[in-house]
């Protein structure tokens, strides 16, 4: 008995993206580390099926939870702007294998300078490429841009970590293991604004409740990108200032002593612990589409509005990215 399809709208959220819950269950569902493992064809059908359901011609026998496993994949791993293809390494379901490896290896190798200058540096790599990836692309850098941004973000992490851990030799070990959080969260606050400065610059594209494109505004785009920024700083917190007070005390058990090559393992799966649950918890403190009142946007924006929508339309839409 085939599943009856009649106003099934794959695009409609399965949970209510107006409540902090049900965005953390979408962001659950699709930040799912186990969605970068799915093969390219998988991927590909998954993109040809929710492009069929949103024309009404799926294959005859189509299940509803082929659908919803097909819109998961589909999240996952193509851009909601543009619906291409995203690069793994890019994707927020590959922030817990990749974010883990990072961090833990960033609280564990504190101490000296190269592995501090070198473990910043990767970080912020990845953390370029994912900002890039997840940007609202309606709104292209340029790769001066982009080598501008990538540049100023490391050099401010590097710094930060440096002058910070040549200030904290006197202080408590605590407080040496605290740096590397220091220089993630100075770092957040330059490499999303500068790698999406287009944004700024230009405006980000708002849209009318029907998705009709309205106009662009800087103002929706400083609201978006700060909202990624405290996601982004919210996503790291708990781990990277919680871990090094359990390291801090695990370190001193006589067994642990013992066995130090197991340090860096220990802190990566204590890292992936944390992000398994703040991952879709800081993706989710934020609609991804934002509602932004129109007496917010900028004056010649509202006169365009007010002209062609009269008092009808009092939001404005726009994706704010991840």
């Amino acid at each position: 008995m085939e599943a009856d399809l009649t106003g099934f709208n794959i695009d409609a959220p399965r949970w209510d993206q107006r409540t902090f819950l049900g965005r953390v269950k979408h962001f659950l569902n699709i930040t799912d580390p186990r969605t970068v493992f799915v093969s390219e064809q998988e991927l590909d059908w998954a993109k040809m099926m929710v492009e069929k359901s949103r024309m009404g011609v799926v294959p005859p026998g189509t299940q509803v939870e082929q659908l919803l496993y097909a819109k998961k994949l589909y999240d996952s791993a193509f851009h909601p702007d543009t619906g291409e293809k995203m690069n793994v390494i890019g994707r927020m379901s590959f922030q817990l294998p990749g974010g883990m490896i990072i961090t833990g290896f960033m609280l564990q190798f504190y101490r000296t300078m190269p592995a501090v200058i070198f473990w910043q540096w990767v970080n912020q790599s990845f953390n370029a490429l994912v900002n890039y990836t997840n940007r609202n692309a309606a709104s292209p850098i340029s790769v001066r841009q982009m080598t501008l941004s990538y540049f100023t973000a490391t050099t401010t992490a590097v710094a930060t970590a440096v002058g910070m851990n040549m200030l904290t030799k006197k202080a408590p070990p605590l407080v040496g293991r605290w740096v590397p959080f220091a220089a993630v969260a100075a770092a957040n606050c330059v490499n999303i604004p500068m790698m999406r400065q287009q944004e700024l610059i230009q405006g980000i594209c708002v849209k009318d409740r029907n998705e009709n494109e309205i106009g662009h505004s800087r103002r929706a785009a400083a609201i978006g990108i700060t909202q990624v920024v405290i996601s982004r700083i919210t996503m790291s917190a708990p781990g990277m200032i919680l871990l090094p007070v359990i390291m801090e005390r695990l370190e001193k058990l006589h067994f642990m002593q013992k066995v130090k090559v197991l340090h860096a393992p220990l802190q990566v799966m204590l890292c992936g612990y944390f992000l398994i649950f703040m991952v879709p918890v800081a993706c989710g403190l934020f609609p991804q589409k934002c509602e932004l009142p129109v007496s917010y946007l900028e004056p010649e924006l509202q006169d365009t509005i007010k002209a062609k929508y009269g008092e009808l339309e009092p939001y404005v839409y726009f994706n704010k990215g991840l």
